[in-house]
């Protein structure tokens, strides 16, 4: 009998990655199926590190991680399949136009050349990129370059949405665009965990919200459960936030 609980997105068990001190310690995690999910932390708090394990690209120490019940440390193809990775810092080919670049993406994931145009052309207008579908990415912005790596690691419609920073950087009309597209595939049934700096985003967006610091989950709830945490007198999610990561340096 499987361990996780299907019904959640992701769940994560004593997650543990050393570098010269431990980044991730002993992490306890569950995000549900269906929400939109924050990861908050200051930096160093093992944020990343624990995304790029979730993702694929780190391999932990010890622990475990399970996305919608598939074992993503023993079948992390089959993990990967339901899941899109995007990073603060798009990672897309240059040479390539956003139309080309979402039919190589779809190609990699074995999608049918006719539903792999289709996808790519709903992307592209979703996410405000017609204008520029057919120009190499090369001299595209920050923000547009962003829409392109989002673009891509929607094409195989993943269950779970991975992204880490996705807004740093970009200009109000790109960021509103991206926070629309992530609002829809929540309100379709998609999962997204994201970590942000902005904590407004987080404020306005998140259905819960996890706050990490020294590599472990110090707080987790809805804003406000996290401010009954906190204590009284913190109104915005910036007091809450400040005041918990306080309280956990004190302990520590």
């Amino acid at each position: 009998m499987n361990q996780h609980s299907p019904l959640a997105a992701l769940e994560i068990r004593a997650l543990t990655k050393r570098f010269d001190r431990p980044a991730v310690d002993g992490l306890d995690l569950t995000v549900r199926s269906g929400e939109f999910y924050c990861l908050l932390g200051p930096n160093g708090a093992g944020k990343t590190t624990t995304l790029r394990m979730v993702a694929g690209l780190l391999l932990p120490d010890a622990g475990s991680i399970a996305v919608f019940g598939i074992d993503a440390l023993t079948d992390a193809v089959e993990a990967k399949r339901i899941m899109a990775w995007v990073s603060d810092e798009p990672m897309i080919y240059d040479k390539l136009t956003p139309f080309e670049y979402l039919e190589f993406v779809a190609g990699l994931w074995g999608i049918e050349p006719s539903l792999a145009e289709s996808r790519a052309n709903d992307l592209i207008g979703w996410l405000g990129l017609s204008p520029h579908a057919h120009e190499r990415c090369e001299g595209f912005s920050k923000g547009m370059r962003q829409k392109v790596a989002l673009a891509g690691a929607l094409v195989h419609d993943p269950r779970l949405i991975i992204l880490d920073e996705p807004l740093t950087g970009l200009d109000a009309g790109s960021a509103r665009q991206v926070k629309n597209v992530l609002r829809e595939r929540v309100a379709a049934g998609g999962t997204v965990i994201m970590t942000t700096h902005i904590l407004e985003v987080a404020e306005r967006m998140a259905d819960r919200i996890g706050v990490i610091a020294g590599g472990r989950l110090i707080a987790q709830g809805t804003l406000d459960e996290l401010r009954m945490k906190a204590g009284k007198g913190h109104s915005s999610l910036e007091d809450t936030f400040l005041t918990l990561v306080a309280e956990q340096a004190q302990a520590a």
